[in-house]
């Protein structure tokens, strides 16, 4: 089976798509089969940039790297809109699918198609995303998710919305949820160890809401663990990021920008519990690598969330600054809560493995097949 990845979101910074990207590219790579080989998978990753050059990491060496000079925006206009040039002919290669990690479609001449759904956010809120997304993923998405051969989704939550807001019957999505990072637990808690949020610092993260909690628990307590931003920062970041170096936060809350892959571990080592108070998220890798390390997690009961957390840690409404501040209070204050919470991620977390992803992922692409050559 010949596949085609655009790999473009793992390009730079990986958080979020780029991170799914590169995993789930890893995993294919290095799953398990009876004969010892790829099992007859011809891997491509697909990139274009006028600037960056494609070097793909050893853990994924095993593809073959298809890197063109050519500028993204220029390139996503006319795949997007014009479902032009096909991707036969910007590789002068043949594939039996192409796999877009976005909603819209990577064109091609006569290969299945196949797209990925984090999630629907741009629908309901196009003000708080940017550029492109903005530009194309209100306006093209029904059609593209009704042409595609295959949709992939990275929740239940996800497929219940395509289903939903986009019309596409449930047979023809897979849901090809992230697996959990290969760590194993640590051993212990750091006595002052920090609050975390990982994420980028936009809008529907609710940066504002968690900074509003804080506020609540630094008035109302002698001593609290500092609270550390971790993310790239977007235009809408700078009014949270003001508020830092004023009372009552300055000196309680501090911002690191964004972490390398590699850094997580340790950022995650250093935290007394995760939070992620999201209006709304498609699945929500930072608590799946929260569980897994078994750092306690307070989540937004919103989106994908309750279907990653589980009963694992507090749900909490992302709109009620006093529930999400009374949640971060109980976890710090109660030791007993905070080491039964992480117990129970960590068992959590073993129910979700890029294995599994892979498989799912090779599934959807003989669907795929199956349904283009009918």
């Amino acid at each position: 089976m010949r596949v085609l990845i655009d790999y473009r979101p793992a390009l730079r910074e990986r958080s979020g798509v780029g991170e799914y990207a590169h995993q789930l590219v890893r995993a294919l790579l290095h799953r398990p089969t009876s004969a010892g080989s790829n099992g007859g998978l011809d891997l491509s990753l697909f990139s274009s940039s006028w600037k960056d050059r494609l070097s793909l990491p050893p853990d994924v060496a095993g593809a073959r790297a298809i890197d063109r000079r050519l500028p993204v925006g220029m390139l996503n206009f006319a795949w997007h809109r014009l479902q032009w040039p096909p991707a036969e002919t910007v590789t002068q290669q043949e594939f039996d699918v192409t796999h877009s990690l976005h909603p819209l479609m990577m064109p091609a001449a006569r290969a299945a198609q196949v797209i990925t759904i984090h999630d629907l956010h741009f629908l309901a809120n196009p003000e708080r995303t940017h550029s492109e997304i903005r530009r194309d993923y209100p306006a093209l998405v029904h059609q593209h998710s009704r042409r595609a051969d295959r949709v992939i989704v990275i929740s239940q939550f996800t497929a219940m919305e395509v289903e939903r807001q986009l019309g596409v019957p449930s047979e023809r999505i897979t849901v090809c949820r992230p697996g959990a990072p290969d760590w194993a637990p640590r051993t212990a808690t750091p006595a002052n160890g920090y609050v975390l949020f990982l994420g980028t610092l936009e809008a529907r993260k609710n940066v504002g809401g968690l900074l509003d909690a804080y506020e609540k628990l630094v008035n109302a307590r002698q001593r609290v663990p500092e609270l550390v931003l971790a993310g790239k920062e977007t235009a809408a970041a700078q009014p949270w990021l003001d508020r830092l170096s004023h009372a009552p936060l300055a000196g309680h809350v501090r911002h690191i920008g964004y972490v390398q892959p590699a850094d997580r571990l340790a950022l995650y080592d250093g935290a007394r519990l995760l939070v992620l108070p999201s209006f709304d998220e498609g699945f929500g890798m930072p608590v799946l690598e929260a569980m897994t390390r078994g750092v306690p997690v307070v989540a937004a009961n919103r989106g994908a969330l309750p279907e990653v957390l589980g009963d694992a840690g507090p749900l909490v409404d992302p709109d009620d600054s006093d529930a999400l501040a009374g949640a971060i209070q109980r976890i710090i204050e109660d030791e007993a809560l905070a080491a039964a919470c992480a117990a129970n991620g960590v068992l959590r977390s073993r129910q979700f493995t890029w294995e599994l992803s892979a498989q799912h992922a090779l599934d959807a692409y003989r669907q795929a097949i199956d349904a283009h050559r009918h």
